[in-house]
């Protein structure tokens, strides 16, 4: 039997299978890394955003980030809902349904997201958002503090979560899903020049392969050891997503949402702002490289990123 421990008489989505770490997200926390708390939210936040433009939800409206299918959900009540990111070869009630579009389920309808294709990293919006507290300024899953989301945890079998009342459209429409490429631009980090000149090399020259160890507070590559030449020890320092630490073992590792406020380990690079949805789209065991940019391109390319995404807003505004 379902957990049933909200009021049944609202719309809700009752979760049949919960795949591996699914979990609430939204665009994260703001304002807190000071107190030492986690960003969390969507690790691919420009395709959260694209979901809940599809659905007339506020971009940082809550949804699922599904990783690992199989997952199965089952609508109570009629809904709009829009799936973008990763193609999971997700079906309802039996039927294709394509990534980066909005679609209607009737009450009772069962959608099934199989697993990814060739990214890693799907997102569920539904009309009207997923109800959960707000905590701390936001409504995203933190694993590690074990709080906000649902229960502070990943979905499991039965889990019921409530959505919201949310708008009611005529047809389905769709947008154009990003295209991955293993080229990832990052700038030069505080303690670059601390690493011999073969790693500064190797770390732009060479390919980086996403370790098995990997997870939302950060992915460990595996490639040519990075060794540094000053060896003395670094007081402990601010960190945040997409920087890129180097531990005793030369091997990186690129910080995401979930990660620590501070560290000790030296920063080689940064991955820019505008292609951390790339990062966190590359599957564990994929290789991609990391391309050396400057910051005034970095800024361009996070406005040029902005507009987009409101050009895609605008237009669905119109199309609603």
């Amino acid at each position: 039997m379902p957990n049933l421990s909200h009021d049944a008489t609202k719309p809700y989505l009752e979760i049949l299978q919960a795949g591996v770490q699914s979990t609430i997200q939204d665009l994260g926390r703001k304002g807190t890394r000071h107190l030492g708390i986690a960003q969390a939210g969507a690790l691919d936040a420009p395709s959260l955003r694209l979901a809940n433009y599809l659905v007339g939800n506020e971009e940082n409206a809550a949804g699922i980030e599904v990783v690992i299918g199989p997952v199965d959900i089952r609508f109570t009540q009629s809904t709009w809902f829009a799936i973008c990111g990763a193609d999971f070869t997700a079906t309802l009630d039996g039927k294709a349904i394509a990534p980066g579009w909005r679609y209607h389920a009737q009450a009772g309808a069962v959608l099934r997201l199989r697993g990814p294709q060739r990214e890693c990293r799907a997102y569920l919006a539904i009309a009207g958002g997923i109800i959960v507290e707000n905590v701390l300024g936001a409504k995203a899953t933190d694993l590690q503090a074990e709080f906000g989301g649902f229960q502070g945890r990943a979905l499991r079998k039965q889990d019921v979560l409530e959505i919201g009342h949310g708008l009611e459209f005529t047809k389905s429409i769709g947008v154009q899903q990003r295209k991955w490429t293993p080229e990832i631009r990052a700038v030069v980090g505080p303690e670059f020049e601390q690493f011999s000149k073969k790693a500064q090399q190797d770390f732009w020259e060479h390919a980086w392969k996403v370790s098995n160890q990997s997870n939302r507070m950060g992915y460990r590559l595996q490639g040519n050891r990075l060794d540094r030449c000053n060896k003395q020890d670094l007081f402990s320092h601010a960190v945040m997503p997409g920087v890129v630490q180097v531990p005793p073992n030369g091997q990186p590792i690129v910080l995401l949402a979930d990660a620590q406020t501070t560290g000790g380990y030296p920063r080689i690079a940064c991955v820019i702002q505008a292609d951390l949805w790339k990062l966190a789209q590359t599957p564990i065991g994929k290789s991609f490289c990391f391309i050396r940019t400057d910051l005034e391109t970095a800024r361009r390319a996070a406005q040029q990123a902005h507009k987009d995404l409101e050009t895609i807003r605008q237009h669905l505004n119109l199309y609603a």
